[in-house]
């Protein structure tokens, strides 16, 4: 007889008996831990959870749930040791049919000892338990992915926020010295060489505007125009990158460039110190520890806040961002910069070898949720890796670090799904897409 018709024979043989059928309501304990049990139940209808207290911690975890057409007490039932192992609680109300040690085999002549009859109920449930234990080990590693993210973001969290408050102070003397140096200049050329101040409030006020090849194009006019040697013409294409040269430039030429040149090294400094200001404050945002959801907040600030961070990795980079006027959402902003940063950061990698590296991002609104999705022109990702990608610990680079920032992309999908979001990738030679959507509400 074949386990399944041995299996349908012992319930119909031994679990129809109206006399040992009990209905239990939910919340009934039907077996205590260590408590006696000459009892084998099966499970007619319902749903019942065992647990198992630890003796040193006290500690109680469910090791399983009987569900309609399983056993519980087979432990103490077979092994003879009358005592249960687990307690045994119903969840639902439940109906229970049992045998007890005082039950005859039925047919011995036929079938064997009521121990060989049940065999094929201790390998049912031998494979029910052993099926239980590899999802509760599925689950304890999922969990134990969940627990390693969280130090890392913890660890970089540290890091990060020392490393700002120490760039903070040095950024903020920076920035205060400079406007001061530059309020004594000013105030000094203005009682002692008035008529240089236009020359250093121009270099003050717009800086270089021009590119390098736009400056050596006005150069070349310039010094064929006012028969200039070739440094002074691309120093002036620099501080008058448009229209004709005012005289008094040309009749003081030297000081004019000059303290254009002072001008103009005030005006970078002040940008870098505020522009430091800002890297400082996406560093702190970054690594916050508080990453509690709060309203309002606009996904293309976080956006601008991501790219901020990465401008090294980006320099050779021609970003493209194509934004579009959002509703704010309830998220946290440095959640939001960290799912940024790594696919932005993951594309920069991937473009070490492309010639013209391109990142576009396109931000959208639509039918109640945000469309955002960050492309790039790197090498096509392999359907193999594809599948992979957003498994923990999966990395196509191998020695060092695989993201600077010790994220994963199984990070990215899951802080996306927290907020009921999807991320999808797609990939052909032409381009690699991650889209993005999240639901505004």
């Amino acid at each position: 007889m074949h386990q399944p018709e041995a299996l349908q024979r012992i319930i119909d043989v031994y679990f129809r008996e109206p006399s040992r059928i009990e209905a239990v309501k939910a919340g009934t304990q039907i077996l205590k831990q260590d408590g006696f049990n000459d009892k084998l139940y099966w499970v007619k209808n319902g749903e019942l959870s065992a647990y198992l207290q630890s003796e040193t911690s006290g500690v109680t975890a469910k090791v399983f749930q009987a569900k309609q057409g399983m056993f519980f007490g087979v432990h103490s039932f077979f092994a003879k040791t009358l005592m249960a192992s687990t307690t045994v609680i119903a969840e639902k109300d439940s109906e229970l049919a049992w045998i007890d040690r005082a039950t005859a085999a039925v047919e011995p002549e036929v079938y064997g000892s009521l121990s060989e009859q049940f065999m094929p109920v201790m390998v049912h449930e031998l494979a029910q338990r052993q099926m239980l234990t590899g999802l509760q080990a599925i689950e304890k590693e999922k969990a134990l992915q969940k627990l390693y993210a969280a130090e890392q973001m913890t660890t970089l969290g540290q890091l990060a926020a020392g490393i700002a408050h120490e760039l903070n102070n040095a950024v903020g003397v920076l920035s205060s010295k400079t406007e001061g140096i530059q309020s004594g200049i000013c105030h000094f050329l203005e009682e002692n060489k008035p008529e240089v101040s236009p020359f250093l409030d121009l270099g003050i006020c717009d800086g270089q505007s021009s590119t390098s090849a736009e400056v050596r194009k006005r150069a070349k006019t310039l010094q064929e125009k006012h028969a200039l040697d070739r440094d002074t013409a691309k120093q002036l294409a620099r501080a008058l990158p448009h229209g004709d040269v005012p005289d008094y430039w040309l009749n003081n030429l030297d000081d004019a460039l000059r303290y254009w040149d002072i001008g103009r090294d005030l005006h970078d400094m002040r940008l870098a110190s505020k522009h430091a200001a800002s890297i400082v404050r996406s560093v702190k945002q970054l690594g916050g520890t508080d990453n509690a959801r709060q309203p309002d907040v606009d996904v293309n600030d976080t956006i601008h806040k991501s790219l901020s961070l990465l401008q090294s990795n980006l320099r050779r980079v021609n970003v493209v961002l194509r934004p579009a006027v959002l509703p704010t959402i309830t998220a946290s902003t440095t959640e939001l910069v960290q799912v940024w940063v790594n696919i932005i950061k993951n594309a920069c990698d991937a473009m070490e070898q492309t010639t013209e590296p391109q990142i576009e991002i396109i931000t959208r609104h639509s039918k109640n949720r945000l469309l955002i999705t960050i492309s790039n022109n790197g090498p096509m990702i392999e359907e193999a890796i594809r599948r992979k990608v957003f498994q923990p610990n999966f990395t196509t680079k191998k020695g060092g670090l695989s993201f600077g920032l010790g994220l994963g992309l199984s990070i990215v999908q899951r802080l996306v799904h927290s907020y009921g979001g999807t991320i999808a990738l797609k990939s052909d030679p032409e381009k690699t897409k991650f889209r993005i959507k999240l639901p505004i509400a």
